[in-house]
């Protein structure tokens, strides 16, 4: 596996919350800090070459990024819990055979890795390009919605894969990569996560992990991807407290021994299978499975329309193409259109 790290930042539109850019020396000092020890400013200086004024002034406002500091008089700063920063051998020993179709870049900071990945598509990029980051200043989730994280506290990362199959072939993809996560998952010891129609990973009541697909290429083929992906490992309430549903995060839990960077090396291996089962079969080779992991299969549902519309009915499941299968008092409907969001009645 390729690994490089480098340093990426852009802006792009937010429809709410900016926060502002991460810097580079502020990054440094949190690297420093991530062990959970206390750092006196005067020794974080020496390291770093800089003055402890500088210090001070880099550390102001990282809580914009999610993380919580504790500056004690005497002993200087300390991160509340400590973070476990991405390192690419880790990662790539987490995917064992895998790791050679994979080129891994991890950015400090980047706008956001669906975005960056696209304008690397157009540069003709390799399939099985992975950009992760740290941090994203412009996280994009599904319907242009924002994506926010903490910093170093969730998996954020886009992938690129070529298919010989059409655009329209693609039907179900993000469906599928569903499944992905949930097996590496449950190869972490996380037995408990389950599927929402049509792009979210849950847990424990709140939203783990969501999908975005981007898609370019022809109708018969062939086509290519960018598959991003977020996985919240820690939030805690400055970051949770500004998205607007229930949200879940593994390290948030007690007693979670989650480690970021094998977990992403997992997430990695199972998308490279599944992506060439997709490639084969399509949704359809794994539809069953699909269900298995369906958190709301056989249970009453509604679905709102972006027009106000609501549907009320049976979750069924989903068809081999990937549209949903709604009971409606005994009629069995197909839901086609991305931008209906499911909710549990």
């Amino acid at each position: 596996m390729a690994v490089c790290r480098a340093w990426l930042c852009a802006n792009i539109g937010r429809k709410s919350f900016s926060p502002r850019q991460l810097n580079s020396l502020s990054l440094d000092i949190l690297r420093l800090l991530a062990d959970g020890a206390f750092h006196s400013g005067e020794a974080l200086a020496e390291r770093l070459g800089r003055s402890r004024a500088s210090v001070w002034q880099a550390l102001q406002g990282v809580e914009e990024f999610g993380v919580e500091l504790h500056s004690v008089r005497g002993k200087g700063y300390r991160l509340a819990r400590p973070l476990e920063w991405l390192q690419g051998d880790v990662i790539a020993a987490a995917m064992g055979e895998t790791a050679a179709r994979i080129g891994l870049q991890l950015h400090d900071s980047i706008d956001s890795t669906n975005a960056a990945l696209l304008r690397l598509a157009q540069q003709q990029a390799a399939p099985g390009t992975v950009l992760a980051a740290e941090w994203q200043s412009a996280g994009r989730g599904r319907l242009g919605r924002q994506w926010l994280a903490n910093l170093g506290g969730s998996l954020l990362f886009s992938l690129l894969w070529r298919f010989e199959r059409g655009i329209a072939q693609l039907s179900g993809l993000s469906l599928a990569v569903g499944v992905a996560l949930i097996r590496a998952l449950r190869l972490a010891g996380i037995d408990d996560a389950t599927l929402k129609w049509p792009n979210d990973v849950l847990w424990r009541g709140g939203k783990l992990a969501g999908i975005l697909i981007e898609v370019s290429g022809d109708a018969l083929g062939p086509s290519q991807v960018v598959i991003g992906v977020g996985l919240n490992l820690q939030l805690g309430a400055h970051t949770a407290g500004r998205i607007g549903q229930p949200v879940a995060a593994l390290c948030d839990e007690a007693g979670s021994g989650v480690s970021r960077n094998r977990l992403f090396g997992l997430v990695l291996q199972q998308l490279v299978r599944l992506l060439d089962e997709f490639g084969a079969g399509g949704f359809a080779a794994v539809r069953d499975e699909w269900q298995r992991y369906h958190g709301l299969q056989g249970q009453p549902v509604r679905l709102l329309a972006p027009d106000g519309r609501v549907m009320l009915g049976v979750a069924v499941g989903a068809a081999g193409d990937g549209t949903l299968l709604l009971d409606q008092d005994g009629v069995l409907r197909s839901i086609h259109a991305g931008e209906i969001s499911l909710r549990g009645v």
